[in-house]
C-alpha cells in the first residue's frame, strides 16, 4: 500500500541542500518519489513500506541534515514564527560582524587618502578570530557537508579563500622576523569583510524565504474554527474539526460558511470570490454547494457537509500553493555547478604552485605566499556578490517604482515569458461593477434612479454603491425611505414617498408575478456581454431596468500594446461568464480566452502552457488566484486584491496598475544582464589573476587588493541599475 509523509528537515541553506537530500533518499529502492520543500523545510516523500521511514531519516542525516521531531506537525503559522527566530538570528549575526569588521577596514580606507593608521596586529587577531570561526562557523560546517558529499558549494569557497586569508595573516603576526607591524600587511581585514558580506547575502536569502510561508499562513487562517451544528434537535457551537461528513450546520447571516457542503434549507447571497473571483455576491439555495471560507450574505442557512480536512476546496488550494512555491532560482543552480569544478581545479592550482615553488627555489616561505596568493585571488568574493548584489539593487529600484518583487528566481526569469496569462476581474478591470445604462418603461430616469438611491442608502452590496455613485454623479439627492427590508438572495424593498417599491434580481420580479417577456431578446443580449441586470417595480408594474458593468481598466490598452511588442502572448483565464469574459477581451484584442474556470483548472491550464515549452506568466489579484500565480514561472498579483494572491506571486505591483508589468519584466531584464556581466567579471579576475599569483608575479597583498577591486567593480557595475526609471 502506497503511503506519503511529511518529513520536517532542519539545516538546508539553498537548493544544493534539496539536490543532495533527494538524492539521497532517491537511492532506497523502497521510495516511489521524493521533493524537498525549501520553503516549508519538509521533504514529502512516497513509499510502499512504512518501515523505509527509519531508512530515509539515515539517508537524511548521512548527508549532515537533521531531522525533526515527526510525531510533531507543525502549522504554517509555527514554521512562519521559526523562521522570523531565524531571520533575527542571522540579522544579530550581521550586525555583529559589521561591529568587528569596521575597525578592520578604516586603516585601509584612510590609506587611500594617505593617511597611516595602522592597527596593532594582535588587536587586529583579536577583532577578526570571532568573525571567521565564530559568525563564519557555518560556512564550515556546510563545506564540510558539501565534501562529505563530494560536491562543491559557494560555502566551501569562502571557506577555503578566508582561511587562507586568515590563516597567512596568522603566520606573519607569528613570523619570529616580523618584530613591529608597522612594515607588515595583514590580510584580517580581508576574512572579515568577506564574511560580513556573504553573511548579509544569507540574512536576505532567509528573509525571503521566510516570506513564503506567508501566503500558506493567510490561506489557513481563512478557515473558521467553530461551527454551529444540530445534534439532537438541539444548536451547539463545537469545533470545525469535530465535525463529520453528513452533519448539518447553520450558516448565521454575516458568517464566514465553516464547511464545504451542500445547502438543504435556506436562501442567500454569497462572496464566493474565494473560488470565482467574481466581485458579485452568488446567489444560493437549496440544492447548492457552498464552499468553507467564502462569506454568508443576509440569509440564514442549512447546510450538510460534503467534504473536510484535507479535501476540502481550500485545503486543495492550499496543497497546490505549497506544491508549487518550491522553486530553485536558474542563475544559482548554474553558479553553483560550476564551483563544483572551480574548487578543486584551484585547489589542485594551489597545491602545485606551492609544490613546484618549493621544488624550483628551496624557500618555503616563498613558496607558501605564492600558494596563498593563488587562493586569495580565487577566492570568491566578487562570484559571491555578483548575484546578490544586482538583485539587492534591482529589487529596490523596483519597489522605487511601484514593483515588489518577493523572490530572485521571479526577478531572474521575467525577461523570458513568452506567454502571460491574466484574470479579468481586478486586473484587466476595476473590479467594481459601474451602472451603464438605465432604461425607463415609467416615470422619468432621474426620478427611478432617486428612488433606487433611497432604497439602497446605506448598502455595502457593491451593485448599491454603483447606483449611489451614478446618483452623486448626477447630483441627485436621496430621499427618506420607510421600511427598507432586505430580500436575501432578490433585493431589497422599501417606501418611498408612501408607494412601497421593490429593486433587485429576476427572480424577485417572478416572486412579484411581473413579466419580463417582452424584454426577454434585450435583457439577453446585455447579459451576454457580461452586463448584470436589475428591476425597479412597484408590486404590480416594471418601472425600469438598471443595467451594470465592470469597467476596463484605462491602463489595460496600452499594457497588451506594450506586451505584444515584447513578443509576449497574452492569455484570459477567469472564473467570470463567458459573455463578459469574451466582451472584455474582444475589446483588449486577446484572442485566447477560457471563462468560467475554477482555481484548479486555472492551475492546470497554466502548466499545460509550460508543458508545452512556454515560459508563463500569471497577473491576478484573487484568493482564487493564488494556485495558478504559485504555478507560473512568474506569479503576478496586483496590490488592490487579497493578501493571499500577493504572498503566493513572485511580483506584485504595488498601485494595481498593469501598465506596471512591462517594467517588471524589463527590470528582469536589465537584473539579469547585470547578473551575467558581473559572473563574467568575476570570473576573468580569477582567469588573469590566477596564473599571475602561480608565476609568483602577485605577493598575497597584490592579490588582495585584486581581488577587493573586483569586488567594487561588481558592486559598482550593480549599482548603475539605481538610474532604471521604468518604460512607462
Amino acid at each position: 500500500m502506497k503511503q506519503q509523509i511529511q518529513i520536517p528537515i532542519q539545516g538546508m541553506t539553498c537548493a544544493s541542500c534539496v539536490n543532495r537530500i533527494e538524492k539521497s533518499i532517491r537511492k532506497n529502492p523502497h521510495v516511489e518519489s521524493v521533493s524537498v520543500n525549501l520553503a516549508t523545510e519538509l521533504a514529502s516523500v512516497r513509499f510502499r513500506d512504512r518501515e523505509v521511514i527509519d531508512e530515509v531519516v539515515k539517508a537524511i542525516r548521512d548527508v549532515g541534515y537533521e531531522v525533526g521531531d515527526l510525531s510533531q506537525k507543525k502549522t504554517p503559522s509555527d514554521i512562519h514564527e521559526d523562521k522570523l527566530k531565524e531571520l533575527n538570528k542571522e540579522k544579530m549575526k550581521v550586525f555583529i560582524s559589521s561591529i568587528l569588521t569596521l575597525p578592520l577596514v578604516v586603516p585601509m580606507l584612510t590609506e587611500m587618502f594617505g593617511f597611516q593608521l595602522n592597527l596593532n596586529g594582535w588587536i587586529q587577531l583579536a577583532l577578526a578570530t570571532p568573525v571567521q570561526f565564530w559568525l563564519g562557523y557555518k560556512f564550515y560546517l556546510n563545506a564540510y557537508k558539501a565534501v562529505r558529499a563530494g560536491t562543491g558549494n559557494m560555502d566551501l569557497l569562502v571557506a577555503l579563500g578566508t582561511s587562507a586569508a586568515y590563516g597567512l595573516s596568522v603566520y606573519q603576526l607569528l613570523s619570529p622576523q616580523n618584530h613591529s607591524d608597522h612594515m607588515v600587511h595583514y590580510y584580517f581585514e580581508s576574512s572579515a569583510v568577506i564574511i560580513t558580506l556573504i553573511l548579509l547575502g544569507k540574512y536576505l536569502e532567509i528573509r525571503a524565504k521566510a516570506q513564503t510561508t506567508s501566503a500558506i499562513r493567510a490561506l489557513q487562517e481563512l478557515r473558521p474554527e467553530t461551527a454551529w451544528l444540530y445534534k439532537e434537535n438541539q444548536l451547539i457551537q463545537v469545533s470545525v474539526e469535530s465535525l463529520k461528513l453528513g452533519d448539518l450546520v447553520m450558516i448565521k447571516p454575516g458568517e464566514k460558511i465553516s464547511v464545504d457542503g451542500e445547502i438543504t434549507e435556506g436562501e442567500s447571497e454569497v462572496d464566493e470570490s474565494l473560488i470565482t473571483g467574481e466581485s458579485l455576491p452568488v446567489l444560493k439555495g437549496v440544492s447548492d454547494k457552498v464552499t468553507g471560507g467564502s462569506m454568508n450574505g443576509h440569509g440564514l442557512l442549512k447546510v450538510k457537509i460534503t467534504a473536510l480536512g484535507s479535501e476540502t476546496t481550500l485545503s486543495r488550494i492550499i496543497r497546490m500553493v505549497e506544491n508549487a512555491q518550491a522553486a530553485k532560482a536558474p542563475i544559482q543552480k548554474l553558479v553553483d555547478k560550476v564551483s563544483s569544478i572551480f574548487v578543486p581545479i584551484v585547489i589542485v592550482i594551489a597545491v602545485l604552485t606551492g609544490v613546484v615553488w618549493y621544488v624550483l627555489t628551496g624557500n618555503l616561505e616563498q613558496s607558501l605566499l605564492n600558494l596563498v596568493s593563488v587562493l586569495i585571488i580565487a577566492c570568491p568574493c566578487a562570484l559571491g556578490l555578483a548575484t546578490p548584489t544586482s538583485l539587492m539593487v534591482g529589487t529596490g529600484v523596483a519597489a522605487k517604482n511601484g514593483i515588489l518583487i518577493k523572490d530572485a528566481e521571479s526577478l531572474e526569469v521575467a525577461h523570458s515569458l513568452e506567454v502571460i496569462a491574466f484574470d479579468k476581474t481586478g486586473t484587466l478591470t476595476l473590479g467594481k461593477p459601474q451602472l451603464s445604462s438605465i432604461q425607463v418603461f415609467e416615470k422619468e430616469k432621474s426620478e427611478v434612479l432617486k428612488i433606487a438611491m433611497s432604497l439602497q442608502q446605506g448598502s455595502e452590496h457593491p451593485l448599491a454603491k454603483a447606483i449611489l455613485q451614478s446618483g452623486k454623479d448626477n447630483h441627485l439627492s436621496v430621499v427618506e425611505a420607510e421600511g427598507i427590508k432586505a430580500l436575501p438572495g432578490r433585493g431589497v424593498e422599501g417606501a418611498v414617498g408612501g408607494i412601497q417599491y421593490f429593486l433587485g434580481s429576476r427572480k424577485l420580479m417572478s416572486d412579484l408575478r411581473i413579466h419580463l417577456d417582452q424584454y426577454k431578446t434585450e435583457i439577453l443580449m446585455l447579459e451576454e456581454k457580461g452586463h448584470t441586470v436589475s428591476y425597479l417595480s412597484t408590486s404590480d408594474k416594471l418601472l425600469a431596468m438598471f443595467s451594470f458593468v465592470d469597467t476596463i481598466k484605462p491602463e489595460a490598452y496600452e499594457t497588451l500594446k506594450s506586451l505584444k511588442k515584447l513578443g509576449i502572448e497574452p492569455v484570459m483565464l477567469t472564473g467570470d461568464n463567458q459573455g463578459s469574459a469574451h466582451s472584455v477581451a474582444q475589446t483588449l484584442g486577446i484572442t485566447k480566452v477560457r471563462a468560467e474556470v475554477l482555481p484548479e483548472d486555472k492551475s492546470r491550464i497554466v502548466k499545460e502552457l509550460r508543458d508545452g515549452g512556454k515560459r508563463v506568466g500569471m497577473v491576478g489579484d484573487g484568493i482564487n488566484d493564488a494556485p495558478a500565480l504559485a504555478a507560473a514561472d512568474v506569479g503576478i498579483a496586483m496590490a488592490t486584491g487579497t493578501d493571499v494572491a500577493m504572498q503566493s506571486a513572485g511580483i506584485t505591483l504595488m498601485r494595481g496598475n498593469p501598465l506596471l508589468i512591462p517594467s517588471a519584466i524589463d527590470i528582469s531584464k536589465r537584473t539579469y544582464s547585470k547578473i551575467k556581466q558581473n559572473l563574467f567579471w568575476a570570473f576573468i579576475y580569477n582567469i588573469i589573476g590566477i596564473p599571475l599569483a602561480a608565476a609568483g608575479l602577485l605577493n598575497p597583498m597584490i592579490a588582495g587588493a585584486a581581488m577587493a577591486f573586483s569586488s567594487v567593480s561588481v558592486v559598482t557595475n550593480a549599482l548603475l541599475l539605481k538610474r532604471w526609471k521604468g518604460v512607462v
